[in-house]
């Protein structure tokens, strides 16, 4: 891990707090499962094969695998994925061109069909409940497509 700066200290005090969020019972440990969930709170946005990644190193550092990760363990790895700025999400022109690139009509939306099938059926997998939270946030419910342009627009921050 970098060693942390005075500058840096707010950096840690956000990443302590993320993972106290989580704590188990005071433990200074987390489920190995929340991992995903504490590091995309801190805004950085890793696949699940790169989250995969992420965990397993943490676990291979860990004296045992418990199921857990202690936050000595999860603190110089997430602080060094933020001060590499690491896993940043895509911006708004990657993500409009992205959904040009499926968009076979050049229309300007996809329909629902076309979107399960995308976010089901390449790369890597989206779960059900992943797809049924982006059609109901996104969906038009008069002509039942996704116009991406804006849904983009209303989900990328500022």
């Amino acid at each position: 891990m970098v060693k942390p700066t005075k500058r840096n200290q707010r950096l840690v005090k956000k990443i302590t707090e993320a993972f106290e969020i989580f704590e188990v019972n005071g433990t200074k440990t987390v489920d190995i499962r929340e991992v995903g969930t504490i590091i995309r709170s801190l805004g950085l946005f890793p696949s699940e094969a790169d989250l995969l990644h992420v965990v397993s190193e943490m676990e291979e550092t860990a004296e045992m695998t418990t199921g857990t990760v202690t936050f000595e363990k999860f603190l110089p790895s997430v602080y060094d994925m933020l001060i590499q700025k690491k896993f940043q999400p895509a911006s708004e022109d990657q993500l409009i061109k992205a959904f040009q690139a499926l968009d076979k009509t050049s229309r300007g939306s996809l329909t629902r069909e076309e979107l399960e099938g995308y976010l089901t059926g390449c790369g890597e997998p989206f779960a059900t409940e992943e797809v049924e939270e982006m059609i109901a946030a996104g969906l038009d419910g008069q002509t039942a497509e996704l116009d991406y342009k804006s849904f983009v627009k209303n989900m990328v921050p500022l």
